[in-house]
């Protein structure tokens, strides 16, 4: 079934968000979440220099570095001119500046969505609650990253950053499923479809709280890149196998593979899967043999990028079950030949 123009810019709004999430993975395996360590400038600038002589450390505001600094446990004291110089990265730096540059795409499309769902509002009221959610996400998220910059990647900013990010994931994607006369549904008998329900909201719930637990590992990583300052990440990353949240994030992993196969089969067995179920099913043993390769074999940064991106296309596809599920009108499955 063709798209209808809202559902296009609201697909458009996602697919924005999900590169937002690439730009941010890579930031992160590249050691670049404090390339700019200003906001929203970048080293003074509003685009980034790319060479140190082109950095103006007269005009720097050191004071804000000092802030920062002591927030970090560093001394104060010890921010000049000469230390930020050498701090200097134009790689890092114009990584950070590119993940800042994919919140205008995003922004653009959510902006569109929410002018587009004025004209759903009488119909389909919640799409437009929906959109203007998404829309107040997209600042305070915009606001939360200035926090991040501003604290030095403080442990609980990042988690709550993602956090945002999956609840907006949600709301864009009933944006895109629900602005049509006729969304999508599942295919299920209708005396299985409340059990349906309830194992796709703990499907969503495992995913999420998987999804958290790694957002807190990386910010026990940020804090043990700080303790080893400029060490090699192979020479400290052994030690993240004794922090009990990676040890439970991995084991959990089982978890969320149980509950896939359960509802893949809950939905099977009364009906069809559906491509959504299919692909649900699909990203959740892509990502078991991922975790395998980081846990087992080496913590490849290409690896940790797939990873990530991985998981946001697998919470857009679950909630997108769950709403084809939650619908009111369900299509009977086809009768057996």
């Amino acid at each position: 079934m063709p798209l209808a123009r809202f559902q296009k810019v609201a697909v458009a709004a996602l697919c924005s968000l999900v590169l937002l999430i690439v730009a941010g993975a890579v930031v992160r395996v590249s050691g670049a979440g404090m390339g700019c360590p200003d906001w929203p400038t970048c080293w003074g600038c509003l685009v980034p220099p790319t060479k140190v002589e082109d950095v103006d450390f007269s005009k720097l505001k050191i004071e804000k570095f000092k802030d920062k600094a002591a927030r970090e446990g560093r001394d104060p004291a010890t921010i000049t001119p000469a230390t930020l110089r050498a701090e200097f990265n134009p790689r890092l730096a114009w990584t950070e500046y590119l993940n800042r540059l994919c919140t205008t795409p995003l922004s653009v499309f959510t902006l569109a969505t929410f002018i587009l769902s004025f004209w759903q509002r009488e119909k389909r009221p919640l799409v437009f609650w929906a959109a203007f959610g998404s829309l107040v996400l997209i600042g305070v998220n915009a606001w939360m990253g200035a926090r991040i910059v501003y604290s030095g990647l403080k442990p609980g900013i990042i988690t709550t950053h993602l956090a945002l990010a999956m609840a907006m994931f949600g709301l864009l994607a009933y944006c895109a499923w629900r602005g049509t006369d006729q969304p999508w549904r599942v295919a299920i008998a209708p005396a299985a479809l409340g059990k349906l329900r309830w194992a796709l909201l703990l499907l969503l719930a495992v995913v999420v709280g998987e999804g958290i637990m790694g957002a807190q590992i990386r910010e026990i990583t940020d804090e043990m890149a700080k303790a080893h300052h400029a060490a090699p990440k192979e020479e400290w990353i052994g030690e993240l196998e004794h922090a009990w949240i990676y040890l439970i994030h991995r084991s959990f992993s089982w978890v969320v593979l149980v509950v896939t196969l359960w509802v893949f089969t809950l939905a099977k067995r009364h009906g069809d899967p559906g491509r959504v179920g299919r692909a649900v099913l699909g990203i959740v043993l892509a990502q078991m043999v991922l975790g395998v390769i980081m846990s087992q074999v080496h913590l490849y940064a290409w690896v940790q990028v797939v990873h990530v991106v991985l998981a946001a296309v697998l919470l857009v596809f679950i909630w997108l079950w769950l709403f084809g599920a939650w619908s009111k009108r369900v299509e009977e499955p086809p009768a057996e030949s």
